[in-house]
């Protein structure tokens, strides 16, 4: 039995891992989905950039510790070379300095190897659609950390958003891609980049995952149910 839900093209996927049997398990589970296609497998850091520049994958999958070149080293590369579209972590290490790290290096996803099999279709697809996704107990640490955060510094800038742009940190907030924003919002993509840039200033979140996560905190967009 497949999943899908299918779109224009699949979501071309390089997924890096040491353990020939977790990049095995990963592909077997991506199968299932028609609208994904794993163009390539590397086994350390240094393979995953190198096929990364030759496929030109929507989404790299990365293992967080890898030989030669760790994964979050790798995750920095891509995203300073723009060689993926999208990367999201898949690790079994979830500590909170894993997380913070891999977002501040251009992470656009982060997702546990215990996770259930479905967020790793869902991460793929969100992140292959331009927008950020993280898995449910991933989340539920970087918004404590965000709350302990908040605590401490507890002035936070979205009375600062104009209604328009509190409209696009909503979207964010849903995990949209500016696409799918610009479509809710009848704007041009190119406005909708436009106020993200905006939100993410006036927010000083540091990316797309921190904005979307003060939505939530805000109560701007509903709470996620396992």
């Amino acid at each position: 039995m497949t999943d899908t839900t299918p779109g224009d093209r699949p979501v071309r996927v390089l997924v890096a891992d040491d353990e020939a049997m977790v990049r095995a398990g990963v592909r077997a589970i991506l199968a299932r989905a028609l609208d994904i296609d794993v163009v390539a497998e590397a086994g350390d850091g240094h393979e995953a950039i190198a096929l990364a520049r030759r496929h030109r994958p929507d989404v790299v999958l990365l293992d967080i510790q890898m030989p030669g070149l760790d994964g979050l080293t790798a995750a920095a590369l891509l995203h300073r070379d723009r060689t993926a579209a999208g990367v999201v972590m898949l690790t079994t290490f979830g500590q909170d300095e894993y997380i913070t790290r891999a977002l501040e290096e251009g992470a656009d996803g982060f997702l546990l190897k215990a996770d259930d099999p479905r967020e790793l279709l869902n991460g793929v697809r969100a992140v292959g659609a331009g927008g950020a996704y993280l898995s449910p107990r991933v989340a539920g640490r970087v918004v404590a950390g965000m709350r302990a955060h908040r605590a401490a510094h507890p002035h936070r800038s979205l009375e600062r958003l104009t209604d328009r742009e509190r409209e696009v940190l909503a979207g964010l907030g849903t995990g949209l891609s500016n696409a799918e924003i610009a479509r809710r919002l009848h704007l041009v993509e190119g406005t909708v980049k436009a106020h993200v840039s905006a939100v993410l200033a006036k927010l000083g979140a540091r990316n797309r995952v921190e904005a979307a996560i003060a939505a939530y905190e805000a109560g701007m967009v509903p709470s996620r149910r396992g």
